[in-house]
């Protein structure tokens, strides 16, 4: 591994002036105005997996945005690697909020990342952490210590649900074929506090729409007599919590899975301040559900949110105005055993029986996904840990995030296969916020990690 490191270190610019092209395309998979610039960051992968000395390279379209298969077998006696990753990235609106264009990477120290952070939309989630596996690849190529047979399947819709990827999953299985699947599409505690992701939650996403009058009315003439949409839509939403913040939706909670007091105080021996998180996060008080910590809001338990609502005048000025609709964007973070389309139906049947006679209520479910569990008991987590104790000289702790990534539960239903988690991100990288970031230190570490999953994996496997 002396020759591999020594091979990272002598390119480490080259390394960093490559992922910067990759962050300057906008590859806003959610918008359709950047659709050539998806595509264009398709191709870019795809000729650095060319240039890198991977095998059957090509970009397979969908019926959305396009998705990149790369692969080297050599071995048929070897272990197979699946490494999973996505090129497309969040809208970076509100962009008056970046305190430098989103796509113009820009390297500045923080107190996070003293080595430097790589502040761009995607950076971290997920062109910085993908990037690494494709420059790890190189480097094993380059240094011929490749230790066993990898494909690699780069998306450009995980943004928006992975829409298409289920459908060409099912068609390519044969294709796909591994022993076990890796992605860096999460993160560690602390750069001094390596983890491993064993726990996802699960999402349901659906937009509402509450309609009132068959168009804006003048409030002064109308108000008081016709029930105002966003009105009524506020009062809906504010129902659907408890005075315990307990979501009020008939049988939501019925297939919770309890997790045990005993796992819950393994939970709890992972670093954690709640006056370091409220300053972060510039906040007097945590919310959320009662009877459980911070931590385990966040990650063991599900919940319900807006993340957005409009409707009538937004405008500069005044304009007084009864709107005829208003809408709202609700998500739910699901745990083990509920699944999303149980979710959605429960909740589209409760908020259509709480709508007032004064108005109409529609209810769109969007992409949804499942909630997943690493194992800790077999070889894939013994090699990734094996990994990050030799490259973080201290043992990572196995931890749940409160993050969705749906393909986890689509590749162990369709393909049969187990994921490991392996990122490398921080918390406060900022991901879908405005100023998100990524530290120079993680990217390399995970350069520098992911050879020994390799490594490690196909000795555990022989």
């Amino acid at each position: 591994m002396d020759q591999l490191n020594q091979h990272i270190s002598k390119n480490k610019e080259q390394y960093l002036s490559e992922l910067f092209n990759l962050l300057r395309i906008p590859s806003v998979s959610a918008d359709p105005a950047y659709k050539k610039d998806v595509v264009k960051t398709a191709e870019f992968i795809r000729d650095k997996f060319i240039r890198a000395g991977a095998e059957n390279v090509k970009i397979c379209e969908t019926a959305g945005h396009p998705i990149v298969y790369a692969d080297k077998l050599f071995d048929a006696s070897l272990p197979t690697i699946l490494v999973y990753g996505h090129y497309d990235v969040q809208p970076a609106e509100p962009f008056e909020l970046w305190d430098t264009a989103p796509f113009e990477p820009e390297i500045r120290i923080t107190e996070k990342h003293p080595e430097g952070a790589i502040f761009a939309r995607g950076a971290c989630d997920d062109k910085g952490q993908m990037y690494m596996h494709l420059k790890a690849f190189e480097a094993m190529m380059e240094t011929d210590s490749l230790p066993c047979n990898v494909k690699f399947i780069i998306e450009g819709e995980e943004e928006v649900g992975s829409k298409h990827l289920e459908a060409f999953v099912q068609g390519n299985k044969a294709l796909l074929e591994a022993d076990i699947i890796l992605v860096s599409d999460t993160g560690i505690i602390a750069n001094h506090t390596p983890s491993i992701t064993v726990g996802l939650r699960g999402m349901s996403y659906v937009e509402v729409k509450v309609t009132g009058p068959n168009r804006d009315l003048h409030s002064g003439l109308y108000g008081g007599a016709v029930a105002n949409p966003i009105n009524i839509l506020c009062d809906m939403i504010a129902s659907l919590h408890d005075c315990d913040n307990r979501i009020t939706i008939d049988g939501f909670y019925n297939d919770v899975e309890d997790v045990s007091d005993a796992d819950r105080k393994e939970m709890a021996k992972a670093p954690f301040s709640e006056a370091v998180y409220r300053s972060d996060l510039e906040i007097k008080a945590t919310h959320g559900e009662r009877g459980f910590s911070t931590t385990e809001r966040a990650t063991i338990r599900p919940t319900l949110d807006v993340n957005g609502i409009w409707g009538g005048y937004i405008g500069k000025g005044a304009k007084t105005v009864l709107p005829s609709a208003a809408y709202a964007k609700i998500s739910m973070r699901l745990v083990p055993n509920q699944t999303s389309e149980k979710i959605a139906s429960l909740f589209q049947k409760h908020f259509e029986s709480i709508a007032p006679e004064s108005v109409v209520v529609e209810v769109k479910p969007h992409h949804g996904g499942e909630a997943a569990i690493v194992p800790t008991n077999f070889t894939g987590f013994q090699a990734a840990s094996m990994a990050m104790e030799k490259s973080f000289g201290k043992k990572p702790i196995p931890v749940r995030s409160g993050g969705s990534i749906p393909i986890v539960a689509l590749f162990e239903k369709e393909l049969g296969l187990k994921t490991i988690l392996l990122g490398f991100g921080l918390d406060s990288d900022l991901i879908h916020s405005p100023n998100e970031h990524y530290g120079v230190f993680n990217f390399f570490k995970g350069i520098e990690t992911i050879p020994l999953f390799y490594k490690y994996y196909t000795e555990l496997n022989k």
